[in-house]
């Protein structure tokens, strides 16, 4: 058993791809379902977190941690999706909340831009010359996010273990090699790997209670006990204390937590 996450760039065939491959494993396939649970989970209309992800990054800088707050709900929504495991999440970059997990199988779809354009053109029904500017602007702004938000650029072919370029590989050849490659020693799950990612997943759960008071905590889990590094402000005491309080109360898998205090730069 495997995880493996799509990565495409726009209008490169990536969904049918993903469509496919888990069809021929018997996994799940998901993309839009992690918006949609983070919607329910964390009581936030769907399009707040369609806007934090797809405006320009500028947009969300004008709100104290907007922008941080609803990437962190879709991190903890997709990480308690994947830990079911057999799952081919296809979609925007949030693969790289799981980069590091040995048992994830990173696949980037690429093609032709010219071939990408007359997909546009015959979607759209538009001319040529608007539908290369809009692919021209969506990979732009998928770019600014990468480097905004994991200071990566997705199309970088070092961040994958796998990539293809849909031209002379067809559809049916992609999702072949990636059920293949998936199938091997290396990218299945293991007890170790197992626990890893629900230490992830659990850090991320941990995180979306403290994103209003301590967004720039460092949260660190292992077998339910959370370490909790940040730094003070007077003040703000009270509220990390309800948090905490929040967070054994709301989240059975908390055994503990730790917190790691340091000073704060602008304190004597």
């Amino acid at each position: 058993m495997a995880i493996i996450t799509i990565s495409r760039g726009s209008y490169t065939r990536g969904k049918e791809i993903a469509e496919k491959t888990s069809q021929k494993l018997g996994y799940a396939c998901i993309s839009r379902e992690v918006l949609i649970n983070a919607s329910k989970d964390f009581n936030v209309p769907e399009i707040k977190l369609i806007h934090a992800i797809e405006d320009a990054p500028s947009f969300f800088d004008r709100f104290s941690h907007g922008r941080e707050k609803y990437i962190a709900y879709i991190r903890a929504a997709l990480l308690k999706q994947l830990k079911e495991d057999k799952i081919v999440y296809h979609g925007f970059a949030y693969q790289f909340f799981v980069k590091d997990l040995p048992q994830v199988l990173k696949v980037r779809i690429i093609s032709e831009t010219e071939d990408r354009i007359k997909i546009v053109m015959a979607r759209d029904k538009i001319p040529r010359k608007e539908a290369m500017l809009l692919v021209k602007k969506v990979d732009e702004e998928r770019k600014k996010w990468g480097l905004k938000l994991y200071g990566i650029d997705p199309g970088d072919p070092s961040l994958y273990d796998l990539v293809l370029h849909i031209n002379n590989i067809t559809v049916k050849d992609a999702v072949a090699t990636i059920c293949q490659i998936a199938r091997l020693k290396q990218f299945q799950t293991t007890h170790e790997s197992k626990k890893a990612l629900e230490d992830l997943a659990l850090a991320a759960e941990v995180e979306t209670f403290l994103i209003d008071v301590k967004p720039s905590a460092e949260v660190y889990t292992e077998d339910g006990f959370v370490s909790l590094k940040t730094t003070s402000l007077p003040g703000q005491e009270s509220d990390l204390v309800k948090k905490i309080g929040d967070i054994m109360k709301m989240i059975p898998a908390v055994k503990g937590i730790e917190v790691v205090t340091e000073k704060h730069p602008n304190e004597r």
